[in-house]
């Protein structure tokens, strides 16, 4: 059975669009949530001098999340996680905010902070949520079978953290598994589109392996041909799509399925034939 947690938010600058510090109880890791225009604010911060892990969140040319990744190790002139974000990134023009993790302890050690990028890295690249900007797969290093395990602790605590801070980037568009997960899988078949998809708490995901309509009629909605442009590199030749991709609402999903203006909560329908609409009058 889940179980609650504590999580504690402190607004450093009083305002919520401000620096936050965020601790979880009975975790020895604790997180910052700066915005780029704030960091100045932190240079006296101690705890930032340490090593940790850090995030570099914004958006690209067209409006998609991007996530940078890394690791800071502390240098020889006591500097960490701090001036690692201003040197190198100062100049890219991408990331608004900067999202660092470290301990209350000073723990982490060049060992556990490669393992950390590494995992987190590729956390990202398979929930599919941003573009990871990182141009190599990190090292993760030679830990131990018994910090492996301390780590992987850690990780739990730290999605929950990066969630509670607004980026659920390790989280799937589709939970894995989810006892509580009551919403059935649903189908869309119309023209040659025959796609699979599934309502969840942040839209209507589109699961790869649908088959989407080649053809768009005149009533296709300006969003669902932008999207179709937007997530081409995601449709191979034969029409299939080969990521999950996430829509605002059924009706977006049904648009970009079948190139064309559909009432999504008509047209997905569930293995017995129940359309969404009747799923929820039901």
């Amino acid at each position: 059975m889940a179980r609650g947690k504590t999580i504690k938010l402190f607004l450093m600058d009083d305002v919520p669009s401000g620096r936050v510090k965020c601790s979880l109880a009975n975790w020895t890791g604790i997180a910052y949530k700066i915005p780029r225009t704030a960091l100045d604010k932190c240079k006296d911060m101690a705890i930032l001098k340490q090593s940790g892990v850090y995030f570099l969140f914004g958006t690209d040319k067209d409006d998609n999340p991007v996530v940078y990744i890394g690791q800071a190790g502390i240098r020889k002139n006591g500097q960490g996680l701090l001036l690692r974000i201003q040197e190198p990134h100062s100049s890219i023009d991408y990331w608004t905010e900067a999202i660092m993790f470290t301990t209350t302890n000073n723990s982490h050690g060049p060992t556990e902070i490669s393992y950390l990028e590494n995992r987190f890295c590729n956390m990202a690249l398979q929930a599919g949520r941003y573009i990871v900007k990182n141009g190599n797969d990190p090292n993760p290093g030679n830990p131990t079978e018994e910090t492996v395990s301390e780590l992987e602790e850690f990780i739990d605590y730290a999605t929950i953290v990066m969630g509670t801070l607004g980026h659920r980037v390790f989280e799937p568009l589709v939970p894995v598994t989810d006892a509580e997960d009551t919403e059935p899988l649903l189908h869309l078949d119309y023209g040659k589109a025959k796609a699979t998809g599934k309502r969840t708490s942040d839209g209507f995901v589109v699961l790869h392996g649908s088959v989407i309509n080649p053809n768009v009629t005149k009533s296709c909605p300006e969003r669902a041909i932008k999207d179709r442009q937007k997530y081409a590199d995601r449709i191979d030749t034969d029409g299939v799509l080969t990521s999950d991709l996430l829509f605002p609402s059924p009706s977006a999903a049904a648009g970009f399925v079948g190139g064309a203006s559909l009432s999504g909560n008509a047209l997905w329908k569930d293995e017995n034939g129940k359309s969404l609409k009747d799923l929820d009058n039901h």
